[in-house]
């Protein structure tokens, strides 16, 4: 192959390695729930909804549920029909969500308890030890261990790096 072509073919493969994925399926080795342990909660202030079975926690919130936790200036815990169980969280404001040396950031978070998952939405940000990814929007599968992210998805990868 002529230099120029050669050339040619290796910057068009550093174009397609640099380029941004538009939906990447991830893996959270440590981030997964554990369904069968307490949900804690702890905040500056608790406001109790009877009528429509909602709770809102706001200041300093942060949630522990086994080794996971997520911190947000505002949560919104709302009950199953029963009201003996929590049926989802609605983290606002900026969240925070860390498991072992995993942790996300967005500017929302919704954890449906019984589905086991978690939806962050807006400027999402995943570090793995010394990688990131970025997307609008994450889907994570706590039973799994995986999340699936999409809207504009960025990966950077260090060389050597952990996982």
């Amino acid at each position: 192959m002529p230099s120029n072509l050669r050339l040619l073919a290796a910057a068009a493969a550093l174009v397609l390695l640099a380029a941004p994925i538009h939906a990447q399926e991830v893996t959270f080795g440590t981030m997964r729930a554990d369904s069968d342990a307490p949900v804690e909660v702890s905040a500056d202030q608790l406001s109790v909804n009877q009528s429509d079975g909602t709770a809102l926690y706001s200041g300093n919130v942060v949630i522990g549920q086994g080794e996971m936790r997520l911190s947000a200036p505002r949560v919104l815990v709302v009950y199953a029909e029963t009201r003996n169980a929590i049926a989802r969280l609605e983290a606002t404001g900026g969240v925070t969500l860390v498991s072992g040396t995993e942790a996300a950031e967005a500017e929302r978070a919704d954890y449906d308890i019984d589905a086991g998952t978690v939806t962050m939405s807006g400027n999402v940000l995943l570090t793995q030890g010394d990688n990131a990814l970025t997307s609008e929007r994450m889907v994570v599968d706590l039973d799994s261990g995986t999340a699936q992210m999409d809207g504009r998805v960025r990966t950077v990868l260090q060389p050597g790096g952990s996982e």
